[in-house]
C-alpha cells in the first residue's frame, strides 16, 4: 500500500480505503482459487496494481467513459482502474469462468458499482467501448485484430495495452501511430524498467 500512497497521494480515503481491502481479499480468494501466483502474492501491489495503474499516469478518463478490459484475469488492469476512475464503467472479461468468479467477488466485496464482470469471449463480444485495455495477453497485432472491432472509433480512443520487453518487432505494423510510454519513468522501480503502456488510437 506504500507505494499506491507514494504514486498516487491523491486518491480520496475512500480509494485508499478499496485499494487496501484488494490484499486480504485477493489471499483468501486465492487459496480457493489461484488467480496469481503464489509468489507475487506478497508482491501484489507493485506486481498488479500498480503496473495496473500505469494507464492512469498516461491517461486520465473522462466522467462517463467506457472501458472493456480483455484477458482481464484476476482482474487486472480493470479493478485498481475502476477504483482510480469512479465515473468511468467498466466491463472485464475473460473466456475462463473461475477467474471471472474470483473477479465477481472482489467487486462484490469491495463495492464497486462501476465494473461487471463476465465470462466472455472477445471474438464473440459485439459491444463498443471508448477503450479496451488489457495485460499482455498475445502479441499485439493479434490483439488489435482481435479488440478493434470493439472499439469506437471516435477522437482520442484505442487500444491501451500493457506489455514489457523489446517490442519493436510486434508494434512494426503500428509504428507511425502508435505511441509507447516507458513505465519506469513514473515508478522507477527495478519492476518496471522494461514494461510499457502501448496506446493505439482507432478513429
Amino acid at each position: 500500500m506504500e507505494l499506491i500512497h507514494r504514486f498516487f497521494p491523491d486518491f480520496t480515503k475512500e480509494q485508499f480505503i478499496a485499494f487496501e481491502k484488494l490484499f486480504p481479499i485477493y489471499k483468501e480468494w486465492n487459496t480457493k482459487i489461484n488467480v496469481i501466483s503464489r509468489k507475487d502474492m506478497e508482491n501484489l501491489y507493485e506486481k498488479h496494481v500498480l503496473h495496473s495503474l500505469a494507464i492512469a499516469k498516461y491517461i486520465s478518463f473522462k466522467a462517463g467513459t467506457t472501458i472493456l478490459d480483455v484477458g482481464t484475469g484476476g482482474g487486472f488492469p480493470g479493478i485498481p482502474l475502476a477504483i482510480a476512475f469512479p465515473d468511468s464503467s467498466f466491463t472485464l472479461i475473460d473466456s475462463i469462468g473461475k477467474k471471472i468468479t474470483v473477479v465477481s467477488e472482489v467487486i462484490k466485496e469491495l463495492g464497486l458499482f462501476n465494473v461487471v464482470a463476465k465470462k466472455e469471449n472477445v471474438n464473440e463480444t459485439k459491444q463498443t467501448y471508448d477503450f479496451i485495455t488489457s495485460r499482455a495477453v498475445c502479441d499485439f497485432s493479434e490483439f488489435v485484430k482481435m479488440t478493434a472491432k470493439n472499439c469506437k472509433k471516435n477522437e482520442g480512443n484505442g487500444i491501451l495495452y500493457l506489455k514489457g520487453g523489446n517490442l519493436a518487432e510486434e508494434l512494426e505494423g503500428y509504428k507511425n501511430k502508435v505511441v509507447v510510454k516507458d513505465i519506469y519513468q513514473w515508478f522507477p522501480l527495478e519492476f518496471f524498467e522494461t514494461k510499457k503502456v502501448v496506446f493505439l488510437p482507432l478513429k
